[in-house]
């Protein structure tokens, strides 16, 4: 009966030889069977029957199939919000913050100087929650080790730093000592965070090429006749060819 409930359950060619029994409590046994299904490598059925007091028939109770310890398993799943890396949040996606996140604390609670002051500024702005000192310190450690550092070739090609810039707006609160946003649309860093002492070619005040002073030289045009050296020419002849 066992057998017959796994063979119902997956395809009688899927089910392998007895594996042994094992009894549960009163009157409940379950039996092992091999899986033969490729899919399922070191899986195994659990048929469990049942008399049910006073009963005269066995029935089956329930029929799985069972990991052994060698059996191909799944990785751990991991949650979706811990999966997520940089730019893989699209149109239409939440991410949710949890709740005892460290990079976010409630503003009332914060004593720290710094903090203090970017709260005054953010009164009435309906947020319950500011930036907490360890996540305004990651923000900008990836920040400043990432492109908008000084450590882009971009920026070490620069013949100036954006602190110098016309176009750099500074943040606000403390990040605003190391960062700011350009505001130069032909920057390839337009609407960005960049540092101070970040760069580009597109710095306000870079040097600009004074246009060419002076009469250009005379262009000869020597294909319509032929060039002679001057002193084998005769007077005459250089009238004529003038």
């Amino acid at each position: 009966m066992a057998r017959s409930a796994a063979e119902e359950t997956s395809r009688p060619e899927h089910v392998g030889d007895h594996l042994g029994m094992l009894p549960e409590g009163d009157r409940v046994v379950t039996h092992y069977f091999v899986c033969m299904d490729p899919a399922y490598h070191g899986w195994r059925w659990a048929v469990s029957v049942v008399r049910a007091s006073r009963a005269k028939n066995v029935t089956v109770s329930e029929c799985v199939l069972l990991p052994s310890d060698d059996a191909m398993l799944s990785p751990a799943w991991v949650p979706w919000s811990d999966r997520l890396r940089p730019g893989d949040l699209g149109p239409g996606d939440l991410l949710p913050t949890p709740v005892d996140d460290p990079r976010l604390a409630p503003g009332f609670t914060q004593t720290d100087e710094d903090i203090d002051r970017q709260l005054y500024w953010e009164l009435g702005l309906g947020r319950h929650r500011v930036l907490s000192a360890e996540g305004r310190d990651e923000a900008a450690t990836r920040w400043y080790a990432g492109d908008s550092g000084p450590a882009n070739p971009l920026a070490r090609a620069a013949p100036a730093h954006c602190a110098t810039c016309a176009f750099f707006v500074s943040l606000a609160g403390g990040l605003r000592q190391l960062f700011g946003v350009c505001a130069n649309e032909y920057a390839p860093d337009d609407g960005r965070v960049v540092s101070v002492d970040h760069g580009c070619g597109a710095h306000s005040e870079a040097v600009v090429l004074p246009a060419a002073s002076g009469s250009a030289p005379p262009i000869v045009d020597e294909m319509g006749y032929d060039v002679m050296p001057s002193a084998s020419l005769t007077d005459e002849e250089a009238l004529g060819h003038s």
